[in-house]
């Protein structure tokens, strides 16, 4: 008996040891597409600090030039540009912050959990993250616009807005989960509308739904859901609606979309890239890319709101 079913039960196992290599395989590729951290260990170096801290006052001035009171910006975390994207994530920077000028206000998911938090942190520690480029977009809203969102940022409406069960391909028309991008979109549409009271998340996503915008469509085959639903904390796809889930069709928040939507509303006053020269770094030869990292580095943690 044993003889005899020892043929058909190694096939089992070597086409089970199969679906296993390509589940992983799945996962890594989701980790490339999307914002997500992949908790590997990051050691900062002089150069990297140096280059960082200086895209970071390469900011800063731009923003004191500018006027402006909020702006938001946009950094490039991760390689996204076989899927049209140039930029991964994304939060308000807020001149007057209590603790400091220009201080960024964003959402950041904890290393391998499916929990977020709401952080301020200084310009030059945004840009310390092992960026797969250093350049950042700065938009800057309407004056009007502008004015909303600081007052609401002095008050308790981004943590009202705010949803720590994180989910870095969340519905954007779903309360469910919330991604990086999709708060900080969010709370945008709280600062645009004018006649259309929002007071929680699901009154922000009704009117953005009225309003026009449009997610990001991102191709993921049923195999990859599957190896990211059973092996990632902050990948989840039950909060997209069915049809288009099994049609490997997933609706998200990018910041791309983001800026189409602010464009098409004409609410946008200026943008302006502000970037480093493209060269190696000393000591560590340029890579393809890297997971962006949505939480804080444990070198130095931003203070946490």
């Amino acid at each position: 008996m044993e003889v005899v079913g020892s043929q058909p039960m190694s096939r089992l196992r070597a086409a089970t040891r199969m679906i296993l290599v390509i589940v992983t395989l799945s996962v890594a590729w989701i980790d490339g597409a999307v914002a997500g951290r992949t908790c590997e260990p990051y050691v900062l170096t002089p150069a990297t600090v140096a280059r960082g801290l200086e895209l970071g006052k390469r900011s800063f001035d731009l923003l004191e030039a500018s006027g402006a009171e909020v702006a938001l910006i946009a950094r490039a975390g991760q390689d996204l540009t076989r899927y049209g994207l140039r930029y991964s994530h994304m939060g308000f920077v807020w001149c007057d912050h209590p603790d400091g000028r220009w201080t960024v206000v964003h959402e950041l998911n904890a290393c391998g959990s499916a929990e977020s938090s709401l952080f301020d942190q200084g310009l030059g520690n945004f840009f310390l993250d092992d960026p797969f480029r250093y350049e950042a977009l700065i938009v800057i809203p309407d004056v009007e616009s502008q004015h909303r969102l600081a007052t609401m940022l002095a008050g308790d409406m981004p943590q009202r807005m705010h949803e720590p069960h994180y989910n870095v391909i969340a519905f954007p028309f779903s309360t469910r989960y919330q991604n990086s991008n999709q708060w900080a979109l969010e709370l945008m549409a709280t600062a645009m509308s004018r006649d259309f009271p929002i007071a929680d998340r699901a009154s922000a996503q009704t009117w953005l739904k009225a309003a026009g915008y449009r997610p990001t469509t991102l191709e993921i085959p049923a195999l990859t859901r599957l190896g990211g639903r059973l092996f990632k904390a902050n990948v989840a796809f039950d909060d997209h609606p069915f049809d288009r889930r099994m049609a490997g069709r997933i609706d998200a928040v990018s910041v791309e979309s983001v800026l189409d939507f602010l464009r098409a509303r004409a609410v946008v006053e200026d943008e302006q890239v502000v970037s480093m020269p493209v060269t190696a770094l000393p000591g560590r030869p340029q890579r393809p890319g890297r997971a962006d990292r949505e939480a804080p580095i444990a070198a130095a943690p931003p203070p946490g709101r």
